[in-house]
């Protein structure tokens, strides 16, 4: 905590305005300049102060470095930075970064000989070889009374630091992205089916970099996938039905990914009730073809503003393949 604490209630306050959700996390020392409640008015959410709240989440930092799109620390004292460069979690703010899976902004405010030392110099390089974006401090009048630099940047400033974090990050925001994934099962009767080894996996990894990047993620899959926010999942079973869910999803897309491995045949023929062994001494099956989902959608002039991606296993020949 630092004497500049009372500068991001204004900052809160103007986020809120603006309609983002803001939630506070404070040390034990920011609240010796500025009390909790002033930031649960400005924001009109709690303040998460500790790790051991009786009336928050079980894992307080877990729940905040899931549910943030982006972290301000500010102002951010040669102590903490000291403390988030050598990876510490001994309070909520530092164990909130280290779950953290958005960009991560941090202004330091401090006096103009702290903000000189070699240490504190060395911490800020390390954390932004991490990928962190550091807000310089500005130079002027500070409150020990010195001049120079270690004044906490203006809330413009921080403002353009968070916009061009998030731009960075979120380079999909806006965008509505749908994303196959798994093996089409193409029932044989009431219990049986025919399909492939794909575990739906790469199609989930790519749904989940699309909303990590900020787009509006469909999943439309055969397989069964960890939760991941920003992402609906949709799930089929067949070819046909992925190819009508496909055909609803994609009004108003503007991506398509299709990782899904979607079968070539299908049982001519299926069997209205369990096929017993005892009744069927030899079982030959008639295959049909499945008309190809990717070329279907192609030929719809409805759909011919969604850029596609198609994706196919091969076993040879795979130079010549991919040209094709």
């Amino acid at each position: 905590g630092g004497i500049a604490a009372y500068k991001i209630v204004d900052l809160a306050s103007a986020l809120t305005e603006a309609g983002c959700e803001v939630r506070v996390a404070m040390t034990p020392s920011a609240m010796r300049f500025v009390g909790p409640p002033t930031f649960a008015g400005v924001t009109g959410r709690p303040v998460l102060s500790g790790m051991w709240s009786a009336d928050a989440s079980p894992e307080p930092h877990v729940f905040l470095g899931d549910w943030a799109q982006l972290i301000l620390v500010a102002p951010a004292t040669a102590n903490v930075i000291g403390r988030i460069a050598s990876g510490r979690s001994d309070d909520i703010v530092t164990a909130t970064l280290l779950a953290a899976r958005s960009p991560v902004v941090v202004a330091p405010a401090m006096n103009d000989a702290m903000w000189a030392k070699a240490a504190v110099q060395e911490n800020v390089t390390v954390l932004r070889k991490r990928g962190i974006t550091i807000v310089e401090p500005e130079s002027g009048h500070l409150a020990s009374g010195h001049e120079g630099a270690g004044r906490l940047a203006g809330s413009a400033a921080l403002l353009d630091a968070m916009v061009h974090a998030a731009r960075s990050r979120y380079d999909l925001a806006g965008r509505r992205v749908v994303v196959t994934a798994g093996g089409t099962r193409e029932p044989i009767d009431p219990v049986r089916f025919i399909s492939n080894y794909s575990s739906g996996k790469m199609g989930f990894a790519l749904a989940a970099a699309a909303a990590d990047r900020g787009a509006r993620v469909t999943l439309v899959t055969t397989a069964n996938h960890p939760q991941h926010h920003g992402i609906a999942v949709q799930r089929v079973d067949t070819a046909e039905e992925m190819q009508a869910e496909l055909r609803s999803q994609l009004r108003g897309a503007d991506l398509l990914l299709m990782a899904a491995a979607v079968g070539d045949f299908r049982p001519a023929h299926l069997a209205d009730r369990k096929i017993r062994r005892e009744e069927t001494p030899s079982l030959s099956l008639e295959l049909a073809p499945i008309p190809d989902l990717v070329a279907s959608l192609a030929s719809d002039p409805e759909l011919d503003g969604v850029f596609r991606v198609g994706f196919a296993a091969e076993d040879s020949e795979l130079d010549a393949k991919a040209v094709e």
